[in-house]
């Protein structure tokens, strides 16, 4: 399949995405409950988590919500979807989608420029431009900061510019492609996969099999080196393993327990050396180092587990640090078995809207919220999998938990779910933005 029969794709089948393949947070009320004295909501941010707060706001207070959205970015651009960049199937701007319509169908006011600072005391957040905004309720949703520290030379300006990371900016997907393309003929493409926790916990091994397949058709000799810190494949592990024996023989090598420690990069290849003094030379190299959450929450002092997640309570999404505080996405300290990805995000900002909404507007808030989550995979140009989960909140415990019976994966990848993972993102970036 050619990128133009992919994009024909996108368009003819995101009628029927709509709302069926974005799964709703069941936080009620879900009609109007307008909120009286204009309360300010500044939220930071405007990914999954921040832009679907920002629109569940004005929607869910019948407009009476006074909504900024913090965001420096000129439109949102999809991690989700970014490794089809990777292997050649998509362009960045297939994944991007501007503010537009949440400016001027919802009413929110957007604020192009980056939150410096958050004075918790002052109820103050304050801005690179030099604006101050203040705020009676305040939503950060940060994403995560990459820990480039943990990993020896990775912080290194030559190397930064020369080993592309992928992970927090999908604009750096097409910089990887451009790798692949630049290896020589029988060349080596590695990646390297942090310890647990990280953002999206498929998606390395996606990248994967996304080089994978553009290699087998353009580089057949060449190789793919999976390091992974962690003990095994931490999501759809019998799956990934079946796409590399029947699809990837002779392409795919993946190394358990290999831990990333120091990396070079020095002219046409590069050196990853692991914990045990292992080291691998390859054309192209993909280093993902740990990772906490965004920069400001950490500087806030909002990340109170280890000092890289953000503890919350899960009916409103409150920091455990500051009440009036509430902390989104990939930034929080999960519960069991939630992954960290866009579409639990998405959930995220639909159930913190409805609580700020009830709390503001003197309603008790959901005390049993249930949301789901679904990761499409995208293994090559035709075919994908996924992964879902539904989570209930438990009362005893204080905390989301797995619903019994629910969710599951795909037994393999077919062509059928590159059609569904497709639909899944126009649908949900029009949950989130139209």
């Amino acid at each position: 399949m050619d990128r133009r029969q992919l994009l024909f794709g996108l368009s003819s089948i995101a009628a029927l995405a709509g709302m069926s393949h974005v799964p709703t947070a069941v936080a009620a009320p879900l009609w109007p409950t307008p909120v009286k004295g204009r309360a300010r909501i500044v939220v930071i941010g405007g990914g999954f988590g921040g832009a679907t707060a920002a629109k569940a706001l004005r929607v869910l207070s019948g407009n009476t919500l006074d909504v900024t959205l913090v965001e420096p970015g000129a439109a949102f651009v999809s991690s989700p979807l970014s490794n089809l960049v990777v292997g050649g199937n998509l362009r960045v701007s297939d994944l991007t989608v501007p503010y537009d319509r949440l400016v001027a169908r919802h009413g929110v006011t957007w604020r192009r420029t980056r939150a410096e600072a958050i004075d918790a005391e002052r109820k103050q957040v304050r801005l690179a431009d030099g604006a101050t905004l203040p705020y009676d309720k305040l939503i950060v949703s940060p994403g995560v900061s990459l820990r480039r520290e943990a990993i020896a030379g990775l912080n290194d300006p030559a190397v930064r510019e020369a080993l592309p990371v992928g992970w927090t900016d999908a604009r750096e997907s097409a910089l990887l492609h451009a790798r692949l393309k630049a290896m020589p003929e029988g060349g080596v493409f590695a990646i390297t996969i942090p310890e647990a926790p990280f953002r999206c916990p498929p998606a390395p091994y996606e990248r994967a099999c996304q080089a994978a397949a553009w290699l087998r058709q353009h580089n057949p000799r060449a190789k793919v080196l999976i390091f992974d810190a962690n003990d095994q494949v931490l999501a759809e592990a019998e799956q990934f393993q079946d796409v590399w024996r029947s699809q990837f023989a002779g392409i795919v090598e993946y190394h358990p327990q290999f831990n990333c420690t120091e990396v070079e990069a020095d002219g046409k290849q590069h050196l990853a050396r692991f914990e045990l003094g292992e080291e691998v030379r390859a054309d192209a190299l993909n280093v993902i180092p740990p990772m906490r959450a965004g920069d400001i929450a950490v500087q806030s002092g909002l990340a109170t587990a280890n000092g890289r997640w953000c503890d919350v309570d899960f009916l409103t999404f409150a920091s455990k640090a500051q009440p009036d505080i509430h902390v989104l996405g990939d930034a929080i300290q999960i519960a069991p078995q939630m992954p960290k990805s866009g579409h639990m995000a998405n959930q995220h900002g639909k159930v913190c809207a409805a609580a700020i909404v009830a709390t503001l507007s003197g309603r008790p808030v959901n005390p049993e919220p249930l949301y789901s989550n679904t990761c499409y995979t995208f293994v090559s140009s035709t075919e994908a999998m996924h992964v879902a989960s539904v989570h209930r909140y438990d009362v005893s415990q204080r905390t989301m938990m797995p619903v019994p019976g629910t969710g599951g994966a795909s037994p393999r990848a077919t062509r059928d779910e590159f059609a569904l993972g497709l639909a899944w993102a126009q649908g949900i970036w029009a949950d989130m933005l139209a």
